[in-house]
Parts: structure tokens; sequence; C-alpha cells
């Protein structure tokens, strides 16, 4: 992947306490001691805003929207707010397969680094409270495209719940079969012009779609959107046309 420039982040809203920005997938949110030569999306931010406060985190292969602080009394008011549940966070994702149910919430506890490959795993006696509600609002060629809102936020959740409910989000090699979304493999017909063929998507097809949260000074509500990513786009659109 190509050195990302901090210029290249889009900004979803500024101002002199907050910053919500597009996150774009194959970043890490803040330093990963696994990556140490590896800008991470905080630095980069920060080279072009100055000091920034970490608030909550998006995993690496998930793009969408996440919000940083731009001073101590915003950072302890936001984080407030997301500890306490006082944010709504709404996830899109592309899950495997076509689901019998329009809606479903997964109120399954969850264990964090439960196995060897250090999964987040299912476990009704020692997991934690972890509920997401999810939404299929458009139905495609062999995925449906649905909306998760999760209550609670335990690493990985929306993942393992959409993977307990037999239908993993499309790629992820943690809790589904991690197959890119290739477009010769849905088009009997299509041929690509170049000898390797380049996935649709090759990452979790996971992004953070919207925010809702109050202000942390004015006390106002912000409503934040952030476009769909580039890859996540354009699966979507390809399969809107073979549906």
């Amino acid at each position: 992947m190509k050195p990302l420039h901090p210029r290249r982040i889009d900004v979803l809203y500024e101002d002199d306490d907050l910053i919500a920005v597009n996150k774009p997938a194959g970043v890490t949110t803040a330093h990963d001691a696994a990556r140490p030569d590896e800008l991470d999306l905080q630095a980069l931010l920060e080279a072009r805003f100055g000091r920034l406060w970490l608030v909550h985190r998006l995993d690496r292969d998930t793009s969408g929207i996440i919000v940083f602080a731009r001073n101590e009394v915003a950072h302890r008011a936001l984080s407030e707010q997301f500890e306490g549940r006082g944010v709504t966070k709404i996830y899109h994702a592309l899950l495997v397969g076509n689901p019998t149910w329009t809606e479903r919430t997964a109120d399954i506890p969850l264990r964090v680094d439960g196995d060897r490959r250090h999964r987040t795993v299912v476990d009704v006696v020692c997991g934690k409270p972890a509920v997401t509600h999810f939404r299929v609002f458009q139905r495609l060629k062999r995925y449906a495209l649905a909306e998760a809102i999760p209550e609670t936020g335990r690493t990985h959740q929306i993942r393992v719940h959409a993977a307990s409910l037999g239908h993993p989000i499309a790629a992820d090699e943690l809790y589904g079969d991690g197959k890119p979304i290739f477009l010769s493999q849905l088009k009997r017909d299509y041929r690509p012009s170049n000898s390797e063929e380049l996935p649709l998507i090759g990452r979790v097809a996971l992004h953070a779609r919207r925010l809702k949260l109050t202000h942390p000074l004015t006390g106002a509500a912000l409503d934040l959107l952030a476009p769909y990513a580039k890859d996540f786009n354009a699966a979507v659109k390809q399969l809107e046309k073979l549906t």
C-alpha cells in the first residue's frame, strides 16, 4: 500500500474542540506496537492539525468515521459519552449470503482474546455482555448490505456477531472465509483486462457510516456521515448491477 498523506484524509467535521475524519482502510487508529514502523491515523492527523486526543478506535481494516478531541476538556466529555453509551454508532457491512431475516438483534456475550488466534469468541459463561442490532436494507447477488448498530463496544463485536448469525462479513479472514469479492466470480462472461484480477474489495467489508453524538462543549446535536470508501462503494455498485 502506498504511504498515506495526511491531506488525503477527508475531514468530515472540524472545530476548535473536535475533528471527525473518514478513516481509510489499512491504517491503525493509533500507534500499534506490533507495527512500530507504520504511521497511524492519529500521527498522520497530528502532522496536519497538531495534538489530538484519542476518543475511540476503528479496526485497521475498517473504513469510516472516527472522532478525535482537540483539547483535554473535549476529550473528557467525549470519552464519557462513548463510555456511557451516549453515542449512536451506525456501520454498514456486506454480509455473505442472504439472511432469512430483515432485522435481527445479536445479544451474545463475548470474550476478547479467547483462542490461539487472539480472536474474540462467544462465551455465554465468562463473556461480557454484547449487543448488536442488524438490519438488511439491500439484498445483492450472494451478499446482503446491512446496517449494524452496536450497543456495546467489544473488540471485533460486529464481526463476531455477524458470523454467529451465520452471515459473516465479506472478506473477513478471522471470522469468515476471508475470500475477497471478485467480479469474475459473480459475472460468468467477465474477463479481466490484466492477467491478474484485482478484487472489488479484499479487506473486511465494514464501514463506519454514521455517528450521532453531542458536541462536548456547546451541547449541540451532531449527526456525522462518512461516504463509502472507494473499494466498499465499488463492491456495492457492481453487486447492484448484477442483482
